[in-house]
């Protein structure tokens, strides 16, 4: 196969596009990939969808035959964390992730070209493949005054979301601010700031929030996506099954503390060092939803909770203003009777944990599992 290009932007378009006849698996082994660790990934993959292991197989299977779609990737109103944890992913890495697996085509951070030759990538790209390319969107999209307080290119944030997302064939939203708005729309939210389905109504769209979206968590759902031909089931947030179906406080390795009624009651003390529930700290992971205990940071290394604090929350719609403040206790998660149970336990924590699984159960009785192509698309 020839992957030689030029050094142009051009050059690269071309290069993609001859590669995305290829399989993933074709593209991987191409790169010297071997074939134990294109089973890893898959192995990976499949744990992070939450699937059986029998299912590595079939992953395996599926990512050898598919061919990659080409992604877009925008950035809205925000801090680039989400670009950053792409830029740090291990397995497999960034390099991986661009060139093989994703195909991605634009993306202002890490894109050689700039300017016009940046937009006319970018054009190319969802005018050629309307309907079958992915696109990826970070930032929050401002709504009031028409948008004028976010423009790339001569043309405001969110103009761009309705003419690039809404001929994607998905839409993956990472970050708590493409999600739901995240800090920026926080009380007063001078910019009218919204999530890419608020401002995008008709486009088929996937959150992955969290402050930064897990990349294992990006990975895995494209994979779904070129696995089983259709996007994974959602829970009434628009947020996968696999990654925010448990709350942190299921998963969390401190929980035995909970159970036991052992907390930190300060910073430093006893408790802190021998790993006690931070609940009491502020502590939001009983009112969380994600999978940060087993899929982690930093080449799965730790998360927050793990290296000493309390979870901020930030997988959860208006967590800004509904979770804090930061440092204070939960006052009261309806359902759940967490200020009873904190300091007394008992029966009243098994009675407690069932409502919560029955109010988020009901949530999941609305997700959506269907093809993206079934979705109406904002033109």
């Amino acid at each position: 196969m020839n992957n030689q290009y030029d050094g142009t932007e051009n050059g690269l378009l071309k290069r993609n596009c001859a590669m995305r006849e290829y399989s993933v698996g074709e593209i991987l082994r191409e790169r010297g990939v071997s074939r134990r660790d294109f089973l890893k990934f898959c192995s990976a993959m499949t744990a992070a969808m939450a699937l059986p292991v029998t299912f590595a197989p079939k992953v395996a299977q599926a990512l050898d035959e598919v061919k990659r779609p080409p992604l877009v990737w925008l950035e809205f109103q925000d801090c680039a964390g989400d670009t950053e944890a792409l830029l740090r992913s291990a397995n497999p890495t960034v390099g991986e992730i661009v060139l093989d697996i994703l195909s991605v085509d634009y993306h202002e951070t890490i894109m050689a070209a700039a300017g016009h030759q940046a937009e006319a990538a970018l054009e190319k790209t969802i005018t050629d493949y309307r309907g079958k390319y992915l696109c990826v969107v970070e930032g929050s999209i401002p709504m009031r005054d028409g948008g004028v307080y976010g423009c790339v290119g001569g043309k405001s944030h969110l103009d761009r979301a309705r003419q690039v997302c809404g001929g994607a064939l998905a839409t993956i939203a990472v970050g708590t601010c493409a999600s739901f708005g995240g800090i920026p729309a926080a009380v007063p939210n001078p910019t009218g700031a919204v999530g890419v389905k608020e401002a995008v109504p008709g486009a088929t769209v996937i959150n992955l929030p969290g402050c930064p979206v897990n990349a294992d968590n990006l990975t895995a759902t494209v994979v779904h996506y070129l696995v089983f031909g259709k996007i994974p089931a959602l829970d009434g947030h628009g947020r996968p099954l696999f990654a925010y179906g448990k709350r942190i406080h299921d998963n969390c390795e401190r929980r035995p503390h909970f159970d036991a009624g052992q907390y930190v009651e300060q910073w430093g003390d006893d408790g802190h060092r021998k790993g006690f529930c931070l609940y009491r700290m502020g502590c939001k992971g009983p009112a969380t939803f994600h999978n940060c205990p087993t899929q982690r940071y930093n080449d799965k290394t730790s998360w927050p909770v793990g290296s000493g604090h309390g979870c901020a929350g930030c997988s959860e719609p208006a967590f800004w203003d509904t979770m804090g403040p930061l440092y204070k206790r939960l006052p009261n998660v309806p359902g759940f009777g967490i200020e009873h149970t904190a300091d007394k336990i008992g029966i009243g924590l098994a009675a407690g944990a069932a409502t919560a699984f029955a109010v988020h159960g009901a949530l999941n009785a609305i997700r959506r599992d269907k093809e993206p192509s079934d979705e109406n698309r904002e033109g």
